[in-house]
C-alpha cells in the first residue's frame, strides 16, 4: 500500500499541471470495443490502455469502474490497468467506482479490496448502512473516500430527496464535512440537478465534488460549473462513454483524445 501521496495531493497537483477538471471513466463493454482489437480479456486491457496513453494528459484522474471488468472475470486486468496508470502516468490518481456499502469485517474487506488489491487511490462508496459503513475506507490514510450523496438517475429522488424539509442528500453533505476533519472525502453530485449541486455547496463548502452526468447523459456544464466550483476548481467532471467510443474505429484513441480535448476546453471556459 503506498504511503505518499496523498490523493487529494495527486488530484489537486493534476488538475493544476495537466489544467483540467476531467476525469475519464473507464467503462469497457465488449461489444463496444473496436472489431480491430480481437476479443476476450485482452482486447478489453488494450483497449483501456490505449484510452488511457490517449488522454492522460488531459485528465486530472481515471475511473475504472469495476463491474465492467469483474463481470467478466478480468479483474487481473484491473489491477493490471491500474498498475499500469500509476507506473506510467505517476501522480494521476486513480478511482475505483465500486459504490462499496456494508458493515463490519464486509466493510473492511471491501476497503482492503480497493486499496490493497487494486491499490487504488480513491473509491466510491455507498452511505445508505451509516457512517459504520464508511469508517474503513476513512481509516486508510491518504487514501480517498467518495460519498455517494445527490446521484445523477431519475429514480434517486425518492430517497435522496426525502424528507423534503430535511433531505437525506444534505445528511451526507453535513456529513462530510466532518469527516473530511480527519480523513479525503469527496462528494457525489450528478451534473443532472445543478440546484442541488449549489445546495451541497452550500453546506460543504471545501469537500470536492466528484460529478457524473455530463457528456451521455446531458447535464448543462455551466450550470454545474457556476454551482459547484470553488475558485475555479473543487470540482472532478467525471465523462466515460462520450469520450472512450468516440469511435469504434483503428482511430478509437485518436478520437478519445480529441473527444476529451474537446471536453476539457469547455470546461476550463466556464472556469
Amino acid at each position: 500500500m503506498q504511503a505518499s501521496p496523498s490523493f487529494y495531493t495527486q488530484l489537486n497537483r493534476s488538475i493544476t499541471d495537466n489544467n483540467t477538471l476531467l476525469c475519464v471513466g473507464l467503462d469497457p463493454v465488449p461489444k463496444l470495443i473496436p472489431q480491430h482489437l480481437g476479443t476476450g480479456l485482452n482486447a478489453l486491457y488494450t483497449f483501456c490502455k490505449a484510452i488511457v496513453d490517449a488522454t492522460a494528459s488531459l485528465v486530472c484522474a481515471f475511473k475504472p469502474q469495476i463491474a465492467h471488468f469483474s463481470a467478466l472475470g478480468a479483474e487481473q486486468q484491473l489491477v493490471q490497468l491500474i498498475q499500469y496508470i500509476h507506473e506510467a502516468y505517476p501522480g494521476l490518481p486513480v478511482i475505483l467506482d465500486a459504490k462499496r456499502g456494508d458493515i463490519g469485517s464486509t466493510a473492511e474487506l471491501y476497503a482492503k479490496e480497493a486499496f490493497v488489491r487494486y491499490c487504488a487511490d480513491a473509491v466510491t462508496v455507498n452511505p445508505y448502512l451509516g457512517k459504520e459503513s464508511i469508517q474503513p475506507f476513512l481509516d486508510y490514510p491518504g487514501r480517498g473516500t467518495i460519498v455517494l450523496c445527490r446521484t445523477s438517475n431519475p429514480d434517486s429522488a425518492w430517497l435522496q430527496k426525502f424528507p423534503d424539509d430535511d433531505p437525506a442528500f444534505l445528511k451526507v453533505a453535513k456529513a462530510a464535512v466532518t469527516w473530511q476533519k480527519t480523513s479525503e472525502v469527496m462528494l457525489v453530485a450528478g451534473a443532472t440537478y445543478p440546484e442541488e449541486i449549489a445546495a451541497i455547496r452550500d453546506i460543504a463548502t471545501h469537500v470536492p465534488l466528484l460529478v457524473p452526468g455530463i457528456g451521455a447523459q446531458g447535464g448543462d456544464l455551466q450550470k454545474v460549473l457556476k454551482a459547484g466550483l470553488i475558485d475555479g476548481t473543487g470540482m472532478v467532471i467525471n465523462a466515460s462513454r462520450s469520450i472512450i467510443y468516440a469511435s469504434a474505429d483503428t482511430d478509437f484513441a485518436q478520437a478519445a483524445g480529441l473527444a476529451a480535448i474537446g471536453l476539457r476546453d469547455e470546461i476550463n471556459r466556464y472556469r
